[in-house]
């Protein structure tokens, strides 16, 4: 578990609890950095989760605000976590057939590109940005500017989500195989193996986000408990 996975379950817990009730103000930065013993930019990354996960809301100028005491749907940027997986399952799925049928050797140059850079990439930011890129370059390669507008409109979204299941789920391994999986299906040019490896995809983002937003309880048998 990194600092920052730390201190937002810390927080979160807190909230859940009623230890920070809805409507009231979390402690500064400063105090919650002394309280933690974690650096600024670890809690500051922690406080972005939990307002991500719809538990707070910053207020410029007055702090951060408790405004639920459970999470219910995540919020990237202007969208919810729920909406932008069903467009995504409407969008992407049919943009990696169309992209197998239609990509072109420069496409297929410039994912494999990306993709090799992603698979030795360290940094999380550098790392989403390249992320968004690949499912933008995807979306060209189905040659329909359509497609490639409601990425764009997204991508922000999309940049946001992504930090925040490699932050909390680390999903970075994860998904470059995937990527890889549906890369070789594009140089296939199989648009059923294209279909199903993009379909993969977002069922384990679907799958990381469950277990972030209701995360399993331990089972007390498994750990020599009685049961009850």
């Amino acid at each position: 578990m990194s600092a920052m996975e730390a201190v937002l379950g810390h927080l979160r817990g807190a909230i859940e609890r009623g230890d920070y009730a809805i409507g009231d103000k979390l402690p500064s930065e400063a105090e919650l950095g002394r309280t933690l013993e974690v650096s600024r930019p670890v809690l500051r990354e922690a406080l972005r989760a939990l307002q991500a996960m719809g538990l707070t809301v910053s207020r410029t100028g007055k702090g951060t605000f408790v405004v639920a005491n459970a999470v219910e749907d995540p919020t990237f940027g202007d969208y919810a976590a729920s909406d932008l997986l069903e467009v995504r399952r409407h969008i992407e799925i049919p943009v990696a057939g169309y992209a197998a049928l239609r990509r072109t050797p420069d496409h297929l140059d410039r994912l494999a590109h990306l993709l090799d850079r992603m698979e030795r990439e360290t940094d999380t930011t550098a790392w989403v940005a390249m992320d968004t890129l690949f499912h933008l370059t995807v979306a060209e390669a189905a040659q329909n500017p359509v497609f490639r507008r409601v990425i764009e409109e997204i991508r922000d979204a999309l940049a946001r989500q992504s930090a925040f299941l490699n932050e909390l789920g680390g999903r970075r391994e994860q998904s470059n195989r995937e990527h890889r999986a549906l890369v070789e299906a594009l140089v296939d040019g199989s648009e059923q193996d294209a279909l199903a490896a993009m379909s993969h995809h977002l069922d384990r983002v679907e799958r990381t986000l469950t277990d972030i937003v209701r995360p399993r309880r331990p089972d007390p048998a498994a750990n020599g408990a009685p049961e009850a």
